[in-house]
């Protein structure tokens, strides 16, 4: 018998209501023999848990019981605290609840792990947006998370990169990611589930219509393939380049890290002199001329033909331009 399980089990059961022997053994990956076993040891304990029979029924504790914090390790308690970073929660309007739920938990654990907790959450800070950039303003983040939480739908005014700029959508929220210091909201509109940076919201009203989340929706299984699809749909093409030592050196700073990867994984020696040839995933002609321009005199584009002369034109108006007169 784990009691760690046994703990877990009454948590479940506290924090979700009533639950099927089924749901607590697939929630905790044991059997549903286990899970029954489970149930009956924590009955055997004094804890008055018992069972709903019927259609809809299962397990459930007593109405008003509720089991304080008690059982969490050491690294339990510093998870808790690391999850409440006070950067992301001020964003999302929740900064004063998170920082009452830290001093509650803290005030909960015992005395040790108390003080030991303190000092995690003391020597870690979060600063999420990238070098080189200001933290982004999201007025209407806050207004996003009430109607993710409250499944409210939203109308907007949004600006995209395509025309026309400005578009108005009611947007279904179905979840908020923060992405490198910026916030996305994952919301279904008529045509489907689409990703829209929070940033990008121009005005935003909260409608009266109330929708329900489709039970089978994971926003990270869905984050994971929005991302996959929009690598897939950012390269389009490849180019040959060749580097020299310093500019593989630069490359890190440079250029992203797919780029890099992909030298990595193909770079041979070429020459004399340390330089080396790679073959790179590449956008447009124009947005891989601005970026491998980064790296200067240390890269030479061998192939496509079209972007070895956009780099020469380019090269040739700045050099022009630098000419002593």
């Amino acid at each position: 018998m784990s009691a760690s399980r046994l703990l877990s089990v009454l948590l479940l059961l506290q924090a979700r209501g009533r639950m099927s022997a089924r749901a607590l053994a697939e929630e905790l990956g044991v059997s549903v023999r286990t899970a029954y076993r489970d149930l009956t040891r924590l009955q055997a304990a004094g804890v008055p848990v018992y069972a709903e029979p019927g259609r809809g029924g299962g397990y459930q504790l007593l109405d008003g019981y509720r089991t304080r914090l008690t059982g969490m390790s050491e690294g339990e308690a510093r998870a808790l605290l690391l999850a409440g970073l006070p950067g992301p929660a001020a964003d999302l309007g929740l900064e004063a609840e998170v920082t009452a739920a830290r001093l509650k938990l803290l005030a909960a654990l015992p005395s040790g792990l108390r003080e030991k907790a303190a000092r995690t959450a003391a020597v870690f800070h979060l600063d999420a947006p990238g070098w080189y950039r200001e933290a982004e303003q999201v007025p209407h983040l806050p207004l996003f998370v009430d109607a993710v939480l409250n499944r409210r739908a939203v109308d907007v005014r949004y600006r995209r990169w395509r025309a026309p700029q400005e578009v108005d959508r009611r947007l279904r929220s179905y979840g908020l990611v923060l992405k490198s210091g910026t916030w996305y909201l994952v919301a279904a509109t008529e045509r489907g589930i689409a990703t829209y940076r929070v940033d990008q919201v121009l005005d935003a009203v909260l409608s009266d219509e109330v929708f329900e989340r489709p039970g089978d929706f994971d926003l990270g299984a869905y984050w994971t393939s929005y991302l996959d699809d929009f690598r897939t749909r950012r390269y389009t093409g490849t180019a040959t380049i060749r580097l020299s030592p310093r500019g593989r050196r630069r490359l890190p700073d440079n250029l992203p890290t797919e780029v890099v990867r992909a030298v990595e994984s193909t770079a041979t020696a070429f020459g004399d002199e340390g330089w080396f040839e790679a073959v790179i995933p590449t956008e447009s002609t124009e947005h891989a001329c601005g970026e491998l321009l980064r790296l200067g005199i240390d890269v030479e584009v061998i192939a496509p033909a079209e972007l070895r002369r956009a780099m020469a034109d380019t090269v040739g108006v700045l050099a022009r331009a630098y000419e002593l007169r």
